[in-house]
């Protein structure tokens, strides 16, 4: 199969997800996973194909200072052949692992095109790191070279390690100059496989040391088309995503789905976040879909959110739970309901509360398209209504990771039972709608009822006394019933049993604090749906916080 064929496949299968936004069981009726053949480069095969000569907007950059800089499809297309022509010719080559550390600015976008083009491997970072972690990610992620801003350059000098060093902007050697070339000619075109190293993320860290993601030129450029099909963008689109680069989340949002669906990138540039100009600019941009984290739509509903834009169509929130009362704030004003998913750096989105279907309140939604999950019982290994999010391995999930990089053992553990296991706990009910519950380490039981972090910090956060407290007190009656995060039991020397979620009678003074800011911020969406049905989750959640003041 050649090229154009596999485009061909590609476009199709997008057209059908476009086709059916607003009908989600015709969409999983029709849609399967395209057949690209064993040659397959998304920046080559997909984005230069339709870019050429195209000249609708790509990419926006907003700035709140009133910058407002537009490329067009055709100029990013010619932007990045020159700057991969100039990259060549400095010694980038196929295979190479590129640390791309920049801000939302032009050059990385097409940085993230060129180094595609050229068959090297992407490996984004965020300027927010400092010099150890920088440390850590060139020397186990194998760098040869490094693309910047010159005052990030500083952050390196310590660094040691032969590889090559491009800044943005005036730097000392043995920095050089990032530049595009005179004209594009790019060497001969790569032979990149479907299957061959596109993109490495590191993940955050927030549960353990930061592991190596590796992406092919299939599992992300072709795994997002169930993003797009779940943010409901199409051809035409202004799509408007807060997220920092470097993250997963900035890829999803900011770079492939929008592409994919041929719509319009938009980026909002700020130093400290404006809930008023925020507004002011997304009416003025003709902003059709948002995703924002759920600090932004709060900061939102604290502002005058005024009449709907006139534009806006769809919003979605990522990353952390968003309140019920934040959906509905923004749904009474403007008519538009937040829509929740989930996905990991690991993966493309998995499930979501997609375009056009009824949203039941507390569910993060359905399979997306293609996507076959399943919950599984963390004890039997079967599926089941309460366990682990789970993707089915055979056949292997398309928009599912190559793996973690140079880490088997974590690669065998998560794949144990013919499952690529998420680390996620959900339960799944009659109609098919997912509800999400925590990380496997995050949850607690306490007289029958499933109390996740985001219940505890929603609920004590909502008792006077407590709302500025860091640290919970514990309880001063020693045997008294407490719930304790499974993470804590380490303290303990208990071991952890093959459930999600336990409780134990414990002496007051041995307990653990609590930290009001949650366990982490690798739990997403959504609290779940209680164990019993007299008392909701919340109210135990109140009743128990109550009872340690």
């Amino acid at each position: 199969m050649d090229q154009t064929t596999g485009r061909a496949a590609y476009r199709a299968c997008r057209d059908i997800l476009v086709r059916h936004r607003d009908d989600y069981e015709a969409a999983v009726a029709a849609f399967r996973w395209p057949d690209l053949g064993d040659r397959f480069n998304w920046a080559l095969d997909w984005f230069d194909p339709f870019a050429a000569g195209n000249p609708r907007i790509a990419l926006r950059i907003i700035g709140e200072d009133g910058t407002d800089r537009a490329y067009s499809f055709a100029e990013l297309a010619t932007r990045s052949d020159r700057l991969a022509t100039s990259l060549a010719a400095g010694g980038v080559a196929p295979g190479d692992r590129v640390m791309v550390m920049l801000g939302n600015q032009v050059e990385l976008w097409e940085s993230m095109l060129a180094v595609m083009k050229l068959g090297s491997v992407i490996m984004p970072a965020t300027t927010a790191l400092g010099p150890k972690d920088i440390a850590d990610r060139v020397d186990r992620g194998s760098v040869r070279h490094v693309i910047t801003n010159a005052d990030q350059v500083d952050k390196f000098a310590d660094i040691p390690g032969d590889f090559g060093r491009i800044a943005i902007g005036d730097a000392p050697r043995p920095w050089r100059q990032y530049r595009l070339a005179d004209a594009a000619a790019l060497p001969s075109r790569p032979a990149t496989r479907a299957d061959d190293p596109m993109l490495i993320y590191f993940t955050s860290g927030t549960t353990s040391h930061p592991k190596l993601v590796e992406h092919t030129h299939s599992s992300y450029p072709v795994g997002h088309l169930s993003t797009m099909y779940f943010l409901g963008l199409r051809p035409g689109d202004v799509h408007l995503n807060i997220s920092s680069p470097g993250w997963a989340k900035h890829a999803w949002s900011s770079f492939f789905a929008p592409w994919i669906a041929e719509s319009t990138i938009l980026v909002y540039n700020y130093t400290r976040f404006d809930a008023s100009r925020f507004l002011t600019m997304l009416r003025q941009a003709d902003v059709t879909s948002m995703c924002a984290p759920p600090t932004v739509w709060r900061m939102l509903i604290q502002a005058d959110l005024g009449t709907k834009p006139s534009s806006l169509r769809e919003a979605v929130g990522a990353g952390e739970p968003l309140n019920p009362e934040v959906i509905e704030h923004v749904q009474r004003h403007w008519g538009v309901t937040i829509r929740d998913g989930f996905g990991q750096t690991e993966t493309s989105a998995l499930i979501g509360n997609t375009p056009g279907s009824p949203v039941k309140p507390g569910s993060m939604g359905r399979p997306l398209p293609g996507v076959a999950v399943e919950i599984v019982d963390p004890v039997s290994g079967r599926p089941a209504s309460e366990g682990e999010i789970c993707l089915r391995l055979d056949p292997r999930p398309v928009n599912l990771m190559a793996g973690y990089l140079g880490d088997d053992d974590r690669n065998d553990l998560v794949s144990v039972g013919g499952y690529y296991h998420t680390g996620d706990t959900a339960s799944l009910d009659a109609d098919g709608y997912i509800t999400y519950i925590g990380r496997t380490d995050d949850v607690f039981k306490a007289s029958d009822y499933k109390i996740s972090p985001f219940d505890w910090k929603a609920c004590s956060s909502s008792i006077r006394r407590w709302s500025r407290r860091p640290w919970y007190r514990p309880p001063t009656r020693p045997g008294w019933l407490c719930p304790r995060p499974i993470s804590a039991w380490r303290r303990g020397g208990l071991r952890i049993g093959p459930r999600p979620t336990r409780f134990s009678r414990t002496p007051a003074e041995t307990l653990r604090p609590i930290n009001a800011s949650g366990a982490s911020n690798s739990w997403s969406y959504r609290r779940p749906s209680p164990a019993r049905s007299d008392v909701s989750n919340c109210d135990r959640a109140k009743m128990l916080a109550r009872q340690m003041i």
